[in-house]
C-alpha cells in the first residue's frame, strides 16, 4: 500500500505543478481527496505552489485539504459552512480516515462511538462500512465483537502526523530506542553467560572423558 500511495502522491504533485491557475488547482485537490488509494495528504498540503490559493476565493479548498490530512468527519461537519461541499467519494474517504484516527487512539472502539463519529444510524450499516470500506481495502484489521458491541483493532494504516504531535512522536521513538538499547545490552550479557556455560560444559565433558580413560588404562594394567 505504501508504494502505491507514493505513486499516487507523485501523480498529484505533478498535476498541481502543471495546473495553470487557482481553479485548476482546486480541481486537482478535489480529485486527490476522492482517490480510492490515497490516504495521506500532508505532502500535497505543504507544496509551496499550492500556497497561492490562500489569496484567492479557492482558499477553502486548501482548508478542505487540511481536514483530509488531519481531521475527521465530525471536524468537517462542524466547519462545513466554511468549506466546499464534499462529493460522495470524498465523504467516504473522510469517514475512512476517521476510522483510522480512532483506531490509532484505542484498540477497542465501541460501536456507539463509531456510529456517532462516521454518522451511521445502525449497527448493520456500521459493520458493512467496517468490513467493505475499511477491512477489505486493508486500511484496518480487527475483529467485530458482536457480544461486546465493539470493534477490536489489530492493525491500522497510519495517517499524516500533525505538526503538534511531532514532538510526542519523537519522544515515543526515543523511548523505544532507549528500551531497545537496554534490551540489546541484556541480550549481549545473556549471550556471554551462555558462552561461559558452554565452555564450562566442554571442560566438564573433557574431565569426564579423561577420568574414564584413566580408569580404562588402570584396568588394562591390572589385567
Amino acid at each position: 500500500m505504501e508504494q502505491l500511495q507514493s505513486q499516487v502522491i507523485e501523480h498529484f504533485v505533478w498535476k498541481t505543478v502543471i495546473s495553470s491557475n487557482a481553479n485548476a488547482l482546486a480541481s486537482v485537490l478535489v480529485e486527490a481527496t476522492s482517490h480510492r488509494n490515497l490516504f495521506t495528504f500532508s505532502e500535497i498540503l505543504y507544496l509551496p505552489h499550492l500556497q497561492q490559493l490562500k489569496a484567492t476565493e479557492n482558499s477553502v479548498y486548501l482548508d478542505m485539504l487540511w481536514f483530509f490530512a488531519y481531521g475527521t468527519w465530525s471536524d468537517y461537519t462542524s466547519n462545513a459552512g466554511h468549506l466546499p461541499q464534499l462529493i460522495p467519494d470524498q465523504i467516504l474517504k473522510l469517514k475512512q480516515l476517521t476510522v483510522l484516527t480512532l483506531a490509532s487512539t484505542s484498540e477497542v472502539l465501541p460501536y456507539d462511538q463509531l456510529m456517532q463519529e462516521i454518522d451511521v444510524t445502525n449497527v448493520s450499516e456500521l459493520q458493512h462500512f467496517l468490513i467493505v470500506e475499511c477491512m477489505y481495502p486493508g486500511l484496518v484489521r480487527g475483529k467485530l465483537d458482536h457480544l461486546r458491541q465493539c470493534f477490536v483493532v489489530q492493525f491500522a494504516v497510519c495517517r499524516d502526523l500533525t505538526p503538534a504531535n511531532l514532538g510526542s512522536m519523537i519522544q515515543t521513538l526515543s523511548n523505544w530506542l532507549s528500551r531497545s538499547e537496554n534490551l540489546l545490552v541484556l541480550l549481549q550479557e545473556e549471550i556471554k553467560l551462555t558462552d561461559a556455560r558452554h565452555e564450562i560444559e566442554k571442560l566438564r565433558k573433557k574431565c569426564v572423558e579423561e577420568n574414564l580413560q584413566e580408569v580404562k588404562n588402570n584396568l588394562v594394567k591390572v589385567s
